[in-house]
């Protein structure tokens, strides 16, 4: 059944209305219990045999992109013929500078530090700063939120200078969209890295073929390349979570492997190539190649490639097991392969195409050939891996269309597979093989995405400095000055090869961010239009218990974007419709910028109106890790913290004259002992307590008897909340229907053009491809109530 309304609003309104004003008595922190559940979210102590065994998890995980880089670096770097034998010193110690100022100095000792509990990526900044100023676009956040385990957040004193970096940056509206827009540049490339990672990995690995096989064609490797990918993206949905064993020992093979046949052609072809670790060749190499040396710093670039996915696949190790890893191996291994490559350069300057495969010797060739292609599809697996995690936390941040999400792993949360993106990646990533065939023109579209997802990275971490970490001015300064002269530098020569492919990831990350800004836009506008359109309390007094109709049997679950207040479809369900349910409980699910919510802090629950009119309110709270699932759970811990709502409520009646606040539904042990003090009598002091679970009542015989019963637990109930819960069962047990709301967007008559193309066309598109909200809740066709309502921005 579908009813629609139609509305309009201005969009200059004022929309700081006032989130969930709640009583202060009833709402205080829980500060001694919620210490106890922060230190279980702390990154704990690991043994060194931990460590050790974690870093060696980690190279399968975060180290195949990077790991890879030598298959196409040197081709890059000269696509034509080297015409001194000093150039290869000079583009080896560029290499090697590189390697030591990106990857070892800035993002394994500094970047990797600045991580959301353990999570990383461009996301997890962006939340970190969420948490630390009021910056967050759509303001659906309530002061209760900060109190949760995983909302960690430091306080400042008001005349720092990070005090007045938020301050300036909670100022304007215009700056909080400008870093949204920073950050949502930042994913697209990320995703543009998803699509030219396993093209370029996979066509690099699979050249070798040619290099033994010289009278083949190069349209036999591209086709070997693309049924590699078909098969890779094709084997996505069993997820990676029972091959992903294999990873970490390819990889670490594969490191050997390269760092030993470096060792080898250093000692058999020139090891006067170690003298690159003087920076004194990189001065020589620019004074002597001119503006050709200089476009060659794309080249280059792609030696660090996979570093920005190094920090956005960190979850699931710790900072020391990563840092362990690049130190003890990665690091040693590059610098040897690279140099290996150097050597064997320097007496053959006519292979620079293939210089990786061409350097082998023969007697291992084949096998370093397979090696190299099995690593090749574990550092695309990686980086489609860490695609779908972008996806999903730009998806909780009401950044992307609604798509399916599917968990892959029981162990692992952060294991997921999108199938809709997984297709369009598959298809993007054939195209460009196919289209290019070359390695030169890939690496050139590569190297722009990287540097920009560095530079991002770069001025979110200057603001992480600023507001979480506090860092004095100087060590911003000097922190910031040297990653931008380094990254401006790649990004000033990679704009050179714009023309030679380096536009590939830009008409793809403007695609991407298009999608995205525009259905964010229109996400806001929506939550803008609930917020300015809710009911007042006032008008849902003035309808008396009834409603002002006839109460059914059955619980109403109405769906809304507000964590206060009533919303419009429900006014306009109950003008239109002559009955509503007995009980009505207005579900809100919302996201936070924090990387998951405990379960038992999930639920947040408070009554409207008086216990006469059986309204209330539930907010359900996920971080942009947690996924809403497909089962019936929602829905019973959505009552099991309903129960416990109305059973605390009853033993707080003497507490507070106030009908409105809310509570934690969390369950631990430890406060069920505040529930009463040491004479059995009811304190205030349990008001910010919960109980573990709901105990068994013994019912009463009188049902109008107001007198005291006692639960088998020893707790003391009143009759009324017996009745309650009786009558709360009974309209479960009648049957639940979810109301939803069906609101359509449009722009005003008046609008200017570009806006009228990007709400009537591309946000209406985008609303009847993805899925629908009753998809993502799980919610049965015969118990789905729509309520249409259109309106203008």
């Amino acid at each position: 059944m579908e009813m629609n309304s139609r509305v309009e609003i201005n969009e200059d309104t004022d929309n700081k209305g006032s989130m969930w004003d709640l009583d202060q008595k009833l709402d205080q922190p829980m500060d001694e219990e919620a210490g106890r559940l922060r230190n279980m979210y702390k990154e704990k102590k690991s043994s060194a045999l931990l460590v050790l065994r974690l870093a060696f998890q980690s190279l399968g995980v975060v180290y195949g992109d990077l790991g890879t880089s030598p298959l196409y670096v040197f081709y890059n770097t000269f696509p034509g013929k080297i015409e001194d034998p000093e150039d290869v010193i000079g583009a080896l110690s560029l290499i090697i500078y590189s390697l030591t100022l990106i990857p070892l100095l800035k993002y394994v000792f500094i970047v990797c530090k600045a991580n959301d509990n353990g999570q990383g990526g461009t996301f997890a900044l962006y939340s970190l700063l969420c948490r630390h100023a009021n910056i967050k676009t759509i303001p659906n956040q309530h002061r209760t939120d900060e109190e949760l385990t995983t909302y960690s957040r430091s306080k400042f004193h008001e005349q720092s200078f990070a005090a007045k970096t938020k301050r300036w940056l909670e100022r304007y509206v215009s700056r909080k969209n400008a870093l949204l827009i920073l950050v949502l540049v930042g994913t697209c490339m990320v995703i543009g890295d998803g699509i030219l990672t396993p093209a370029i990995s996979v066509l690099s690995a699979a050249g070798g073929i040619k290099v033994n096989r010289p009278h083949m064609s190069n349209g036999v490797v591209v086709v070997v390349a693309v049924v590699i990918l078909v098969g890779l993206f094709s084997m996505q949905h069993y997820g990676t979570d029972k091959v992903s064993w294999l990873f970490a020992p390819i990889v670490l093979i594969w490191f050997l492997v390269i760092g030993g046949i470096g060792i080898f052609n250093i000692w058999k072809y020139d090891s006067s190539v170690l003298k690159a670790f003087s920076p004194i060749y990189i001065y020589r190499y620019f004074r002597r190649g001119g503006k050709d040396g200089w476009t060659s710093l794309g080249g280059i670039m792609l030696s660090i490639t996979g570093t920005e996915a190094l920090f956005a696949d960190l979850s699931h190790f710790p900072v020391s097991a990563v840092q362990l890893a690049f130190t003890a191996v990665v690091f040693p291994c590059l610098l040897l392969a690279y140099s290996g490559q150097a050597a064997y350069l320097m007496s053959n300057r006519d292979h620079v195409v293939d210089a990786f495969y061409r350097s082998i010797p023969d007697s291992i060739y084949w096998p370093v050939f397979v090696i190299a292609t099995a690593a090749a599809i574990v550092a695309s697996q990686a980086t489609i891996t860490a695609t779908f995690s972008i996806i999903k936390q730009a998806l909780a941040l009401g950044c992307f269309p609604r798509v399916k999400v599917v968990h892959t792993s029981k162990k692992f949360l952060g294991q997921i597979y999108v199938p809709d993106i997984n297709w369009i990646l598959m298809i993007l990533c054939i195209a460009v093989t196919a289209g290019f065939k070359q390695q030169s023109q890939i690496g050139n579209a590569y190297g722009t995405a990287v540097v920009i997802v560095m530079l991002v990275t770069t001025l979110l971490m200057t603001l992480i400095m600023l507001l979480v970490w506090r860092c004095h001015w100087i060590l911003v300064l000097l922190f910031t000055g040297l990653s931008l002269v380094v990254e401006c530098t790649y990004f000033s020569a990679v704009l050179f090869k714009v023309d030679q492919g380096g536009w590939v990831p830009l008409v793809i990350a403007a695609a991407f961010l298009l999608i995205m800004y525009v259905w964010h836009y229109g996400t806001l506008r929506r939550y803008e239009f609930e917020m300015h359109s809710k009911v007042s309390m006032a008008w849902i007094l003035g309808l008396g218990p009834s409603l002002g109709l006839v109460r059914v049997p059955g619980i109403g679950l109405v769906y809304t974007e507000l964590a206060s207040g009533v919303p419009h479809i429900f006014s306009h369900f109950i003008t239109n419709l002559p009955a509503i349910h007995s009980v009505v409980v207005f579900v809100c699910v919302k996201y936070l910028p924090v990387y998951t919510v405990p379960e038992d802090e999930r639920f947040l629950v408070k009554r409207i109106g008086p216990k006469s009119f059986h309204m209330f309110r539930c907010v359900a709270r996920y971080g942009y890790k947690d996924l809403h699932k497909k089962d019936d759970d929602f829905e019973r811990k959505l009552f099991d913290s309903l129960f416990l709502f109305v059973r605390l409520e009853s033993m707080m009646e003497g507490c507070s004259d106030s009908d409105e606040y809310s509570l934690y539904g969390q369950q631990t042990e430890q406060s069920r002992d505040g529930l009463l003090n040491n004479n059995g009598n009811m304190t205030c002091s349990f008001i910010d307590t919960t109980i573990s679970s709901v105990d068994s009542i013994v019912p009463a015989r009188s049902p109008m008897h107001t007198s005291v019963t006692v639960r088998s637990s020893g707790q003391v109930s009143s009759q009324t909340e017996i009745d309650e819960l009786e009558f709360l069962n009974s309209c479960r047990d009648a049957g639940v229907v979810h109301i939803m709301g069906n609101t359509v967007v449009r722009a005003r008559r008046d609008s200017r053009f570009y806006k009228k193309i990007a709400i009537d066309y591309i946000y209406a598109f985008l609303r009847k491809i993805c899925r629908e909200h009753s998809v993502i809740f799980n919610v049965p066709h015969e118990s789905l109530l729509n309520v249409g309502q259109v309106f203008y921005v």
